[in-house]
């Protein structure tokens, strides 16, 4: 394993030993506020996740959340003489998050008392096996089937076996029998970063995230899209190209494009003036695609522009960092969002962000930890829908 953070820039090397996971086998939510038993395997042959008859679909991140979950990073081998550092962050994230929202960490049952120390009495920790902190993607994505909760199981095998992780492969079946969650093994392997959705029926994703050889040898995008549909309950997916094997994702939407109301997306923008790369022209493809498309209601998109800061104002740039604000995450009275250094561009994405969420408190954390890791807040917290836990 490597001995640096796991990056979303950098040049990657699959690892060996990594085995393949064996495969098992809508209706409109609300608009954004601001803007006005035992686990269970579904049918391994179509992943199926509603019973006929009966509604499903994928809600959006602004409605209402039961909790969040999160992940206390474990491995030295990873994150190296940085352990300590991305650890206060990911502790910093968990005690603003629940100052307004229940919070639940998991840990190594021998780290959960380090764990409960840095996060403090408002954070839930419990002992269950993790290696790294990226919730997101290792947490099943939650659906509602006629307001129940079922959690799709993607079958995390390592952002296409770029690096081991044993632990966090099993996340899923072991936190949805914990909670007496439904489990659908889905028949394709995805990360739950993957996704975007207005809660309404419309999927954004990148295809170099999921119609990829790493993840789903020999399945074409109709294929993939179908059970998508299927198992989250979309009515349509927007495809974008993304970026293919220049971070560990192979560029999630998640860092690109993100939902602030039905209708509505704020885009990410590299910092004026520099050179075009993958990542600006991913950018420049995902407008030109959206500016022509209309989600499931038949709308066309607002887009607006969500600029990244200057890298040279940065307080903990590496060549590596991810410097998007798009990787924020929506609670349930605030909204999470990285501050950066360059305080004019800072202050520039949170007025974006107020205005599109005005309802909510804009919190500002220094994540650049995490950052150098080639993630974000919304990358490290994982939202299950549902009436507030007290």
């Amino acid at each position: 394993m490597s001995d640096v953070p796991p990056s979303r820039r950098s040049a990657l090397r699959v690892l060996a030993g990594f085995g393949a996971l064996a495969l098992g086998a809508s209706a409109c939510g609300p608009n954004n506020p601001d803007q006005a038993g035992p686990a269970t395997t579904g049918p391994a042959a179509t992943g199926r996740a509603a019973e006929p008859g009966k509604e499903l679909r994928m809600p959006a991140e602004w409605e209402s959340h039961a909790r969040t979950f999160m992940s206390w990073p474990a491995l030295e081998s990873v994150w190296g003489d940085d352990l300590p550092y991305v650890r206060q962050d990911i502790a910093r994230v968990a005690r603003a998050i629940s100052e307004y929202e229940y919070v639940v960490m998991m840990a190594r049952p021998d780290q959960r008392g380090a764990a409960q120390k840095a996060c403090g009495s408002g954070v839930e920790v419990i002992d269950l096996p993790v290696d790294d902190l990226w919730a997101r993607d290792i947490v099943p994505v939650f659906v509602e089937e006629d307001g129940k909760v079922t959690g799709v199981d993607f079958n995390f095998n390592g952002w296409g076996n770029k690096q081991t992780h044993n632990n966090d492969s099993q996340v899923g079946r072991r936190l949805l029998r914990k909670y007496g969650i439904p489990r659908v093994q889905a028949p394709l392997v995805a990360e739950g970063g993957s996704f975007e959705t207005d809660g309404e029926g419309t999927l954004l994703i990148t295809e170099s995230s999921i119609v990829n050889d790493n993840r789903n040898p020999g399945t074409s995008r109709a294929q993939i899209e179908a059970e998508l549909k299927e198992l989250l309950g979309m009515e349509k997916v927007i495809w974008l190209k993304g970026v293919r094997g220049e971070d560990i994702t192979d560029a999630h939407v998640d860092s690109l494009v993100r939902f602030t109301a039905p209708g509505v997306i704020l885009l990410d923008r590299a910092f004026p003036g520099m050179p075009a790369d993958s990542w600006s022209r991913s950018s420049d493809q995902a407008e030109s695609v959206l500016s022509e498309a209309t989600d499931a209601r038949g709308r066309p998109f607002e887009i607006v522009d969500l600029p990244q800061p200057d890298p040279d104002l940065i307080t903990g740039y590496t060549d590596d960092f991810l410097s998007t604000y798009a990787n924020f995450y929506i609670g349930n009275d605030a909204l999470y969002m990285p501050k950066f250094g360059d305080r004019k561009a800072d202050d520039r994405a949170r007025g974006i962000l107020q205005e599109h969420f005005p309802k909510r408190e804009i919190v500002q954390l220094n994540i650049d930890t995490i950052a150098t890791g080639g993630g974000g807040i919304h990358c490290a917290t994982h939202d299950q829908p549902g009436k507030p836990v007290e």
